[in-house]
């Protein structure tokens, strides 16, 4: 990946910061459609195992991702501050389960480098940089590489079928 074509060093980036465990992670505000309380979830099944279930969201059926289970992180209880980012992954509407919302902010596209080489590869193709900003590493993600083309597929049959 060259962050160089992603983005322009001028640029400023207005990201939705997010936490999962004691990391901090973003995604661009314009991919956020909204944020909610965590809601009872209803579980679907033959889902893959980061699929938590679906949620009724004003009359539409929409599939929530445990982001803790997508990266492989310990599974964490839910509490007061967990939140769902209602997100749009190609014409599919997804939640994004977090542990808490942190704060949206604007950060400098010349503050955000490549992942470090050890975490380049198939399985972390949603991680499109790290940004420096007042001595903390924001993980920057990419929401349209959070599911392969299979797993959009699916999840789009779980949403219509539900």
């Amino acid at each position: 990946m060259d962050i160089k074509k992603d983005f322009d060093s001028r640029e400023i980036l207005q990201l939705v910061t997010f936490r999962l465990g004691n990391e901090e992670f973003s995604l661009d505000i314009l991919k956020v459609q909204e944020i909610i309380r965590h809601m009872d979830l209803t579980r679907v099944p033959r889902t893959p195992e980061f699929v938590d279930g679906v949620i009724n969201l004003r009359g539409r059926v929409i599939p929530v991702l445990d982001l803790r289970k997508r990266f492989g992180l310990k599974e964490d209880e839910k509490t007061n501050e967990t939140r769902i980012i209602v997100v749009d992954i190609d014409n599919t509407t997804v939640g994004l389960k977090v542990d808490a919302v942190s704060e949206v902010l604007r950060l400098p596209a010349d503050t955000v480098e490549p992942p470090p080489a050890i975490v380049t590869g198939a399985e972390s193709d949603y991680i499109k940089g790290v940004g420096k900003l007042d001595g903390r590493l924001l993980i920057l993600l990419d929401v349209a590489k959070i599911l392969t083309h299979t797993e959009k597929d699916a999840l789009g049959t779980v949403q219509t079928a539900a």
